[in-house]
């Protein structure tokens, strides 16, 4: 294990330890970082759950997670061995307090040894009914009393609806400060989403063209050609809405849509992303069908496959009302963004992987060119390519070569795998390492998961007091219900996903 003996002493406890999270992500992620000497030579994992196990049992498991899910392939073996000696499994029951006291105990233990006190991590890997009493057991047993070295870390979902969430952040802040609590969203990890501050802030070319003045209208796409594989019974009772628009899509438009802030301390950035959220503008119960459009994938083609709907999935009802595509116009009413569309839409089973931002810009006030020059005019446009491809695009238009002047888009690229020696870290690896390092910048706070659901809470209320009348209303392998396209203001489109477009431009069509 590559050690940095400057980081201070830590132990990792993961409730939930035996689960799929810490097989696949938690424990391939910390052995990636201890790979890159980003852990503390004074490290310990202590995987906290109700199966009967032991530490040999856990650590060959685990083993198994890190050779198919490491950045770095199948582990070394010398590697991985000094890694797994700071694995230990604690059996024990979440909501009894002696579990907590022999982890107090072990965590003393381990300091004992150490000779040092040490910081604690308290990871809830545990579906979503634990969120509530994990903390309120790690407050009795006294192990949340160190505002310093203790930090608590929830996933997502943060509450089912609004009530649900300030009930929730109320449970924590019981026993947490706001400063010890790290709510997760792995989206926020990702280099490109990260990216998004630098290129904004960082280059005076443009900031400046980043306002209403100049910027048409913004989409942001995040699509899955999966269905709900094994999640169906959770999915089942959550739908797009709740499982990726109210976190994942939110925080990204927060970060395309927030103001420059006076410097990179983490509550100033999170201010920024609230206010944003703050002057959306309220989505009225009565305006929810402009507003907003739901799916259901029925059956249908995707990559030549025969796929099933949606309600013939393992764990899905087969009457389900749950949507697994949803699509919102939203408004930002401040003096930037005032009148400025922002297209959200996301989806199960669409024809590609893609999550990405589009920034559509204004086209010129005045066409100087014949309309015979244009080979495919299109209006400029900036593509934040989160995922398959890490990069941006910026389409403009130029003069194609020969003796008459005419007019075709093109691209000018960046791509991470092509600029940077360095691979991009995974998601969590970054974000496991900020909070070792008690920076909550990419966290989200209490009055922004609020925020969120409450802009949300009419489209909920709506969907679930009228029943749809038409799913299935998308195949799999389409881009999700026909009316998607009736959210757009006329002459405004959908973009194809970058790849498309760059595979059709090859073949020397234009997207």
């Amino acid at each position: 294990m590559k050690t940095n003996d400057k980081l201070e002493p830590t132990v990792f406890v993961i409730f939930g330890g035996a689960g799929d999270l810490t097989w696949r992500k938690l424990v391939p992620a910390l052995f990636d970082l201890s790979q890159d000497r980003s852990l503390p030579a004074q490290f310990a994992i202590i995987a906290v759950d109700l199966a009967k196990s032991s530490d040999n049992a856990l650590r060959r498991r685990l083993h198994d997670g890190v050779n198919q899910f490491s950045r770095f392939g199948k582990a070394n073996t010398a590697a991985w061995n000094q890694f797994a000696k700071h694995i230990h499994y604690q059996p024990g029951d979440f909501k009894k307090l002696q579990t907590y006291k022999a982890l107090g105990a072990q965590c003393a233990k381990l300091e004992e040894e150490w000779g040092t006190k040490a910081h604690r991590i308290f990871y809830m890997a545990t579906p979503p009914s634990m969120f509530g009493e994990i903390p309120k057991y790690l407050g009795k047993a006294g192990l949340a009393r160190d505002r310093e070295w203790a930090r608590i870390v929830i996933e997502k979902p943060i509450g089912y609806d609004l009530e649900s969430a300030r009930a929730l952040n109320a449970v924590l802040a019981a026993s947490f400060d706001e400063s010890q609590i790290y709510r997760i969203d792995h989206y926020l990890g990702k280099e490109t989403v990260q990216n998004i501050l630098a290129f904004r802030f960082a280059n005076p070319l443009f900031e400046p063209l980043w306002n209403r003045r100049y910027i048409d209208y913004v989409t942001i796409t995040v699509a899955e050609t999966v269905g709900v594989e094994h999640r169906g019974g959770y999915y089942d009772h959550a739908g797009a809405l709740r499982d990726m628009v109210q976190n994942h899509l939110m925080q990204l438009l927060c970060l395309v849509a927030m103001e420059p802030m006076v410097s990179f301390d983490a509550d100033e950035i999170r201010n920024k992303k609230v206010d944003v959220l703050h002057a959306a503008r309220p989505i009225h119960r009565d305006a929810v069908p402009q507003s907003a459009v739901r799916g259901q994938y029925g059956s249908g083609n995707l990559n030549r496959k025969k796929m099933p709907g949606y309600r013939e999935e393992d764990g899905v009802a087969r009457d389900s009302q749950t949507e697994t595509f949803a699509a919102l116009k939203l408004f930002i009413d401040n003096w930037r963004w005032q009148d400025v569309p922002f297209y959200l839409r996301t989806g199960k089973r669409l024809p590609q992987k893609t999550s990405e931002i589009s920034i559509q810009f204004r086209a010129v006030p005045h066409q100087s060119f014949p309309a015979e020059a244009s080979l495919g005019w299109q209006p400029s446009r900036l593509i934040l390519s989160i995922q398959p491809e890490e990069g941006i695009v910026l389409g403009f238009q130029a003069k194609y070569p020969g003796p008459k002047m005419q007019l075709r888009s093109v691209d000018m690229r960046f791509y991470y795998r092509e600029s940077f020696d360095a691979p991009s870290p995974d998601a969590y690896e970054t974000l496991l390492w900020d909070v070792m390092k008690s920076d909550a910048t990419l966290f989200m706070r209490a009055d922004q998961v609020e925020a969120a659901w409450q802009l949300l809470m009419p489209v909920l209320e709506v969907w679930q007091e009228t029943a749809p009348s038409d799913f299935p209303n998308y195949a799999a392998g389409t881009w999700g219900p026909e009316n998607t396209q009736g959210l757009l203001a006329p002459g405004y489109r959908w973009p194809l996903p970058t790849e498309l477009v760059t595979a059709g431009k090859k073949k020397g069509k234009n997207s």
